[in-house]
């Protein structure tokens, strides 16, 4: 038997037969590592698989024909205050799902781990930290091919979705990018988050997704709704 040591942070998890749990994880080494956690879903464990969760792993592999059998113990960063605080929650389930979903076994992706542990440290102990969400959304699309190399072009205003390269001109295939926003140079609003929040999913989705037949993940969608709204009913009341 084959024994292993990891952190990680957990992407999903699945009953998969009486008390034990299919788990997904984005490993430290930046490799997606999937296997059962025998008796998992008990009272004792159930506590300790939960979404976006960094945890110790050890990992026992018995033979290619089995399943990995994996335990965890919880590791830093600690996100109690992020379930508390139903934007950042929701926030930490968007990174979540949208890295289940780009990401496939066997696919190693350098730096993945570092940018995502990162964030969510961030997001937990920071209470302005909306932009930062969207500048790691877009060093994601960079990780997984998708560059939208935005530093020095505040002479172009738009983005052409199809190139990924940044115009003067507006056309049907280009959209205003927020520059602003991104450099954190004017107070966020709702025209220029939902701009980014158009422009990340329909490169995201027509340029990755589609390439596995995939779409766009719902808590991904409830977090952009939960803000989006946010905003309206805020610059409404001002």
């Amino acid at each position: 038997m084959i024994e292993n040591k990891t952190k990680a942070i957990l992407l999903y998890n699945k009953l998969s037969s009486e008390n034990n749990l299919f788990l997904k994880f984005l490993t430290e080494n930046d490799e997606i590592l999937t296997g059962i956690s025998f008796g998992g879903s008990t009272k004792k464990k159930k506590n300790i698989y939960q979404l976006g969760y960094f945890l110790n792993l050890n990992i026992k592999i018995k033979n290619s024909n089995f399943p990995k059998n994996i335990s965890g113990e919880l590791s830093k960063p600690y996100i109690y205050d992020i379930f508390i605080d139903k934007y950042k929650l929701n926030s930490l389930l968007s990174i979540v799902s949208l890295l289940n979903l780009s990401i496939i076994e066997g696919q190693k992706i350098k730096g993945l781990f570092e940018s995502t542990y990162f964030i969510i440290n961030l997001i937990s102990s920071k209470e302005n930290w909306l932009v930062d969400y969207f500048l790691y959304l877009l060093n994601l699309l960079k990780l997984i091919g998708y560059e939208i190399d935005f530093n020095n072009k505040l002479s172009f205003n738009y983005l052409n979705l199809d190139t990924l390269q940044f115009v003067s001109k507006n056309s049907n295939k280009s959209i205003i990018f927020p520059h602003n926003l991104l450099n954190k140079s004017v107070k966020i609003n709702f025209e220029d988050v939902n701009s980014f929040f158009q422009i990340f999913e329909i490169i995201l989705q027509n340029h990755h997704l589609n390439n596995m037949n995939l779409n766009i993940p719902t808590n991904y969608l409830k977090f952009k709704k939960l803000i989006l709204g946010f905003l309206s009913k805020n610059e409404k009341n001002n």
